[in-house]
């Protein structure tokens, strides 16, 4: 399906019902598409924006198969059947938090491979995907104490996801505790 490389066609949400993903989902790339652009905008980060956006709403379709962990996974392989971009199939499987580590993935059940975002591409739709809750805007704070209360006070993904967080904004952030 090589209409899927025209990248900028691929940014509204009509694509997600293609691929038959409920409608929270859909709502949810929606809101993750607005966060990455404002990110971009307001960071004035150089990034490819047709790629990010691309990135932006396709990065649940995995959940047309499942919610669990391994969604991100099974999206990058929706994609890659498909036939799009390897760099999208990127942002897509490595957008899960600040990004799970080879032994992370070894302790969670997923494949041993690292889902590090690596490109600002990717960091961008990741985080984006961390500030919005459902459909709605969440701050660093609001995201730090969800993971505190689901992973444990001390897991390795908070200090991640800080990092990412003062990498894009070029903020330090003052987390309450």
């Amino acid at each position: 399906m090589g209409e899927y490389l025209i990248l900028n066609e691929y940014t509204s949400s009509n694509i997600l019902e293609e691929f038959n993903c409920p409608f929270f989902v859909i709502e949810h790339s929606q809101a993750v598409l607005s966060k990455t652009i404002k990110l971009v905008t307001d960071f004035e980060l150089d990034v490819d924006l047709d790629l990010v956006k691309t990135g932006a709403i396709l990065h649940d379709v995995g959940r047309s198969r499942t919610n669990g962990i391994d969604h991100a996974i099974v999206g990058a392989e929706i994609l890659k059947s498909r036939g799009f971009p390897l760099e999208v199939v990127n942002i897509v499987e490595r957008h899960i938090g600040a990004g799970i580590s080879k032994k992370e993935a070894l302790n969670l059940g997923l494949p041993p491979n690292d889902y590090i975002p690596i490109t600002m591409e990717e960091k961008v739709v990741a985080h984006a995907d961390n500030l919005i809750h459902g459909t709605k805007e969440v701050d660093l704070d609001f995201v730090i104490k969800k993971w505190r209360k689901n992973l444990g006070e001390n897991h390795p993904s908070i200090p991640k996801i800080i990092k990412l967080h003062s990498e894009l904004t070029g903020q330090v952030p003052i987390i309450k505790i």
